[in-house]
């Protein structure tokens, strides 16, 4: 983060906190200025960013400054703006959730920041903090050109499938690694702050409205990613569908929900309804967790590739009637180990059957672990 102003957005929990705390260790390294607030703090309700900046940097001479959950901070974009203009040598780094008032901050602050987005572990992330290996990432390219040999060399890792099946359920937060005893508790927990904090603030709901997302979430969980009937859910609701679409919107936005959209074009594109997930499986686990739900193991492998690929920055689409994802042009199919090629249309290069539970794969067969190594 070499950019006089940077920004880190995510969701509550990913670790935006320790990556902040772990670039002031650097910078304070190198300069032995730097100084740590949270933009939520009592004491800045008295003392504006920019004032607190200009005292610290006169008196001390400080130049790099960091500021945690700036986003509860009103005016902050202003200010921040400001104090970059005003200080050509300080630079500040903020952290927020993944909500739209970070992102539109970003725009209103427009060529000044630099906003970088923080998703939660990858498998190959987790992976490297269990074992103390430094695994490398794996390019979609050359998991498709070649996923027999990629396999085999993934393949050498002890207890692989044992540690995808940990990740799987426990995996995204990095938390996990403070304990797992209480680990669903604190993750259910923190889901309820970014409902009652982060959506209600932002979104200006009262506080009756908020149960829905809870509702919406547990339903979600429980039900096929497919069978997603917005008129219905509305209904089961109470609310009318323009309402249920804004929360589906909101969840979205806050990191507890994300949609594949379908692959269409023209008239087809307002016909067909992509699929809802929950974020990630940890998160899916521990909804089901609480409301004492089984896991279906379906919608886990395809929330794990979604996942996996659309934090990688792809563009993941549902494919139609043939398999059940599209990449730039080529076709996947997930399930397990025993899955067959009959969704797939064809014989071609570009079909991919993706399956849990093998070690190694063939031409057109792809071990689903391999896609935690994209990030």
């Amino acid at each position: 983060m070499d950019e006089r102003l940077t920004g880190v957005i995510g969701p509550r929990g990913v670790g935006k906190t320790t990556l902040l705390l772990q670039y002031l260790r650097e910078v304070q390294g190198q300069s032995g200025e730097a100084f740590y607030a949270s933009a939520d703090h009592l004491f800045f309700n008295r003392c504006s960013l920019l004032e607190f900046v200009r005292e610290v940097y006169v008196r001390e001479g400080t130049k790099y400054f960091v500021f945690d959950e700036v986003h509860k901070y009103r005016g902050w974009q202003q200010e921040l703006k400001n104090i970059h203009d005003s200080y050509p040598d300080v630079h500040v780094a903020f952290s927020g959730s993944s909500s739209m008032a970070l992102q539109q901050g970003g725009y209103d602050l427009s060529r000044r920041v630099v906003m970088h987005q923080l998703p939660g572990l990858s498998f190959r992330e987790y992976l490297n903090f269990v074992t103390g290996a430094t695994h490398g990432c794996l390019p979609l390219d050359a998991v498709l050109e070649n996923p027999s040999a990629v396999s085999e060399e993934v393949a050498k890792i002890p207890r692989l499938l044992g540690y995808f099946e940990d990740y799987l359920a426990r995996g995204y937060y990095p938390f996990v690694f403070e304990g797992v005893e209480h680990f669903y508790d604190k993750l259910r927990a923190v889901l309820e702050k970014t409902i009652h904090e982060d959506i209600s603030g932002y979104y200006s709901l009262k506080t009756e409205n908020l149960g829905y997302f809870k509702k919406m979430l547990a339903f979600l969980a429980t039900v096929p990613p497919g069978g997603v009937n917005i008129h219905k859910l509305a209904t089961n609701l109470g609310i009318d569908d323009k309402t249920v679409g804004h929360y589906l919107t909101i969840l979205q936005e806050t990191g507890l929900l994300r949609q594949v959209e379908a692959e269409a074009r023209g008239h087809g594109i307002l016909r067909r309804v992509g699929k809802f997930y929950l974020d990630n499986t940890t998160l899916h686990h521990a909804v089901c967790e609480g409301l004492g739900q089984s896991i279906d193991l379906g919608t886990v492998r395809e929330l794990f590739f979604v996942q996996s690929t659309g934090n990688a920055g792809l563009e993941t689409r549902l494919s139609g009637a043939s398999g059940d994802f599209q990449i730039r042009g080529n076709l996947f199919e997930v399930g397990g180990a025993n899955k067959r090629r009959k969704q797939l249309p064809g014989d071609s290069d570009n079909e991919f059957v993706v399956k849990d539970g093998i070690l190694a794969g063939s031409r057109r067969t792809i071990p689903l672990h391999l896609f935690g190594f994209l990030y």
